[in-house]
């Protein structure tokens, strides 16, 4: 009898011990399970922040969810606030932005964005790691962007929102009047990863630079002197675009691994120097020329009216700036800075900092202070 107790005990602690065991392997899963979910830092984009709180407007179930994704530095953090600000205002839509900066700038604009027209929004503050560029950038003094990391996060989209299916890129310096519904609903083609706005067909461009040379042509970014460039047989007289607006379709752009390629030529541009030596733009434009040659939809140039910033004076009649659904202050002249065009529609979404880290600069300001 006693025997039989005995083996009893150790079958039952026996089963004890596997439970125990199968428990701590279990915890062991599902820690594991939710570091995979939560933690996208080994690409060098960690979530910081999220306000899952949606506005009331917005609670309709049946609303589809629209992405929109903003890189912003410290020193430019005005113009994402008035960016946001202006496409909240102007939507019925359920909105959620994913607002990429660097590590150190996210106590500031969370405060910002807590304050006021702006503390009911959804919002995903990232983190860039400038690691994830090592090796794909080459510094260059005559090239400002080259030393601005977050100007490359576009290149990222699909880690920077992983589970959507669409997203809208947009720079911080521009201010939507239409609704960001129409620009998200932008039809892409099968097989197209991305819409842009091509410079060639767009009103504003025609408008700024005609005549100016090849500012609108793929000639303007990439240099044809190289063999790799010439061995693409991209035509040099092609349209270039726009990549500061931009429609993604995601899944489109996973399976075609889009930000690999993307990198690809990075990397060989720090090799081999492909871009042109006269740069008509953005540094992050002529890798996706070079990808999207040929491969991409296009979006309603008035979804992109820019070259707000190319100089100080209006080039725009107040009707045209009126009736644009996105203004875009690409170029020197910044909409906060010092000297900008048509900075009172800006100044109508900008909210002021209530930190004071971030204030305007502007002539008369500095007149006054003069005097």
């Amino acid at each position: 009898m006693s025997f039989r107790k005995v083996n009893i005990v150790i079958l039952m602690l026996a089963v004890i011990l596997f439970l125990l065991v199968l428990h701590h392997n279990f915890l062991g899963l599902s820690s594991l399970l939710r570091k995979e979910v939560s933690d996208s830092g080994f690409l060098g984009l960690e979530p910081i922040d999220f306000v899952p709180d949606a506005p009331s407007h917005a609670v309709d179930g049946k609303q589809e969810e629209i992405p929109v994704v903003i890189a912003s530095s410290e020193d430019r953090l005005g113009g994402a606030i008035a960016a946001i600000n202006s496409i909240q205002h102007n939507t019925r839509s359920s909105v959620i932005f994913y607002i990429v900066t660097l590590n150190n700038t996210a106590d500031h604009l969370r405060s910002w964005l807590s304050s006021g027209p702006l503390k009911n929004i959804r919002y995903k503050i990232l983190n860039f790691d400038t690691k994830l560029l090592e090796g794909k950038v080459k510094e260059d003094p005559d090239q400002v962007e080259s030393m601005k990391p977050l100007t490359f996060a576009r290149f990222y989209l699909p880690i920077l929102v992983p589970n959507a299916e669409k997203a809208i890129y947009m720079d911080d310096d521009v201010i939507v009047q239409g609704d960001i519904l129409a620009l998200y609903h932008t039809p892409l083609k099968p097989g197209h990863a991305a819409a842009f706005s091509e410079d060639c067909d767009s009103a504003s461009t025609k408008v700024v630079i005609r005549g100016a040379g090849n500012q609108y042509n793929y000639i303007g970014y990439l240099d044809y002197k190289k063999e790799r460039i010439r061995k693409l047989s991209m035509k040099a007289s092609t349209c270039s675009f726009n990549p500061g607006v931009f429609v993604a379709n995601l899944t489109e752009w996973k399976r075609q691994n889009i930000t690999n390629q993307l990198e690809k030529w990075m990397k060989l541009n720090v090799e081999e120097g492909l871009y042109s030596r006269t740069l008509a733009g953005s540094i992050t434009t002529p890798p996706l020329l070079i990808v999207f040659y040929q491969q991409h939809s296009n979006i309603d140039p008035m979804w992109n009216v820019r070259h707000l910033g190319s100089s100080a004076g209006k080039r725009y009649s107040p009707q045209f700036v009126k009736a644009a659904k996105l203004l875009h202050w690409n170029g020197h002249f910044k909409p906060w800075g010092r000297t900008a065009s048509y900075t009172d529609i800006w100044e109508k979404w900008y909210i002021p900092d209530p930190t004071g880290k971030f204030s305007l600069i502007r002539r008369h300001t500095e007149l006054s202070n003069i005097k």
